[in-house]
């Protein structure tokens, strides 16, 4: 796990951990008449399954071949000879958690209810929310898929996966040393990321401080999970130079259109000879700067995802979104902001939900002591 300390507790991996490659994120529900202990007994069934998996081992020391011919195996098998391919497991707490089912509306932190509509939402509640999520991140798939294939397994009678996301190609980075990524749209995305050697914006930005909220939550941080249909085919009947406008970058070079290099600070006072701004005001870079919005900052996790075709024979193609923040209110702030966005005539917004994420627990305690007490 992520050995940074934040507040009063150690971060959970997959946050500033360098991005993975591949990702499975699913989202779940505890299931009708589940109490307070059946709660604590899942999160403390995860915590040591994910614990041995980050490891590269089975779920349990018996795991796949382990045990007895005559009953199912404790493991699925699939990873059976895979390295741990740098798998990271993340968990995250709903707003729906936190009701009488379980004792949990004291313990709700400010600000975690379910995202308000927003300009271009066309949300599928199928796709959307969920009492609790786990996000995998690694760079191969099939160790990815085997972690969240076994924690389902693990949950049942207890929680049903309410649904799931596979990505690929990750659109965000969190260190130096990696490349930036492009997304579907072929940009460059993630210049400007928060990165894990940053501590001051970190505090800044992501990590929970004791004084932001309950006890359990301190040195966590709020995980928002979008998903964002891409309207490919039109994008790829536009011109260029179009394509620029809305982004507000070079398509090649990743450029800000204010001129130097990727990671040039863009100047939106900038004009051309007819004192036009370079940066459209309308454009995605001008929209979500932090210059434009008060400083605000997201640590950015995205994958790109290609779920076949639709019935049209359009690509159902796009970005998961995920991002880390101290407060939802942050995104919400960012998100308005983004209404009039000049992108928004090529994407919609089908998926969406926001989770408390707790730190770490320490060595031997379950992901839900610090909520459960236990």
């Amino acid at each position: 796990m992520d050995a940074v300390a934040a507040g009063s507790g150690i971060h959970q991996p997959g946050i500033t951990t360098p991005v993975q490659e591949h990702l499975h994120f699913a989202a779940y529900d505890m299931m009708a008449r589940t109490t307070r202990e059946d709660l604590a007994e899942l999160l403390a069934d995860w915590t040591y399954a994910a614990t041995r998996m980050m490891q590269g081992l089975d779920v349990s020391a018996t795991g796949a071949l382990g045990g007895s011919p005559e009953a199912p195996p404790d493991d699925t098998g699939e990873a059976v000879g895979l390295p741990a391919s740098n798998l990271t497991i993340t968990f995250g707490f709903g707003p729906s958690l936190f009701d009488a089912r379980f004792g949990l509306e004291g313990q709700r932190p400010p600000g975690l209810e379910r995202l308000p509509a927003f300009l271009n939402d066309d949300l599928d509640p199928l796709r959307s929310d969920g009492d609790l999520c786990i996000q995998a991140c690694a760079d191969d798939p099939q160790v990815a898929v085997h972690a969240i294939r076994n924690l389902s397994r693990i949950a049942f009678g207890r929680a049903t996966i309410r649904w799931s996301q596979l990505g690929f190609g990750r659109t965000s980075k969190t260190t130096a040393a990696q490349t930036t990524p492009r997304n579907l749209f072929g940009y460059k995305d993630g210049t400007a990321n928060i990165l894990a050697d940053d501590t001051a914006a970190l505090e800044e930005n992501v990590w929970v401080s004791a004084s932001e909220g309950p006890a359990w939550l301190a040195g966590g941080s709020y995980l928002v999970a979008r998903r964002i249909a891409m309207l490919i085919e039109t994008w790829d009947r536009t011109r260029l130079a179009e394509q620029d406008r809305v982004v507000g970058r070079d398509k090649g070079a990743g450029a800000p259109l204010s001129g130097g290099d990727e990671f040039a600070a863009p100047d939106f006072t900038a004009t051309d000879a007819s004192g036009k701004p370079r940066i459209d005001r309308r454009s995605h870079v001008s929209l979500a700067h932090p210059d434009n919005n008060g400083g605000i900052r997201i640590l950015r996790r995205g994958y790109n995802f290609v779920d076949g075709t639709t019935d049209l024979g359009r690509l159902n193609a796009g970005l998961f979104f995920l991002s880390f923040q101290k407060s939802p209110d942050r995104f919400i702030t960012l998100q308005k902001a983004l209404s009039t966005d000049a992108m928004g005539e090529y994407i919609r917004h089908v998926g969406s939900g926001l989770w408390a994420v707790p730190p770490a627990p320490s060595s031997g305690a379950s992901i839900g002591a610090g909520l459960l007490g236990a």
